[in-house]
């Protein structure tokens, strides 16, 4: 059979052909391995509990390009804690490291092909590591799938469980999804409620045909075309702050 080193005790572990995952006899680590026989296995922490990420969630819902109010009247229907599997490539590049992030897991969840571990975070997945509450989601890409397309030289290659929490919620009648990584706080979503330019492009629109009307008007009375054109930027001003407020 073939072996690896226990990337905690280094002790010797025997692999089984067709297992994905294994435990070192000696300090009880999980380890895991495929065809390109890695045997370093990782998780990171979660940093935010629920109630951080549902607030991380509202922040960025109370973005400026959001719908009015998402941040509000956006219902949730569920949050969940996952722990989703990626791959980590610490590749040599004309003699300076990149470290490369994949996922390891099929998946059409927004933003896990932009993760990056956090440098320091990475812990030994072993027997006295807690996933209590999380879903543990099994890898089902082989990490052979992405090396012949990888730069540089290999120097380490791994499997790392990145805590996330994923959040359902609906606005107007419609659902969508949003993913928080949960060890940098940064939120990923494919699709969600906009807020509207139509009323700014009016309001834009207004103001530039009557500018151009005033323009011709001080060809021939110059003090009127002044007085009108100051009235049409209060005009405009107070038609966007409308708008803002209200869109």
């Amino acid at each position: 059979m073939p072996q690896v080193n226990c990337p905690k005790c280094a002790a010797p572990v025997e692999l089984d052909s067709g297992i994905k995952f294994t435990k070192c006899n000696y300090c009880g680590s999980l380890i895991f391995f495929d065809r390109a026989s890695a045997g370093f296995y990782y998780v990171i922490p979660f940093k935010l509990s629920q109630n951080d990420a549902i607030g991380t969630f509202r922040r960025w819902a109370g973005g400026s390009t959001k719908a009015k109010d998402l941040d509000r009247q956006a219902n949730i229907t569920a949050v969940k804690k996952v722990y989703f599997p990626v791959y980590m490539f610490r590749r040599d590049v004309d003699g300076r490291e990149e470290v490369i992030i994949e996922p390891a897991g099929s998946t059409t969840l927004p933003g896990l092909h932009s993760l990056k571990v956090p440098g320091g975070d990475l812990k030994i997945f072993d027997q006295s590591f807690d996933t209590t509450e999380a879903e543990l989601i099994k890898p089902d890409i082989e990490m052979t799938h992405y090396l012949n397309s990888l730069p540089g030289k290999s120097k380490e290659q791994s499997l790392v469980y990145f805590p996330i929490w994923k959040i359902d919620y609906t606005f107007n009648g419609k659902s969508y999804q949003v993913i928080v990584d949960a060890s940098s706080s940064e939120v990923f979503s494919n699709e969600f409620p906009t807020r509207s330019s139509a009323a700014y492009l009016l309001v834009a629109i207004v103001g530039f045909l009557a500018f151009l009307v005033e323009g011709f008007i001080a060809t021939v009375a110059l003090v009127p075309a002044l007085i009108l054109m100051g009235i049409t930027v209060l005009a405009v001003f107070f038609l966007s702050l409308t708008v803002a407020r209200r869109l």
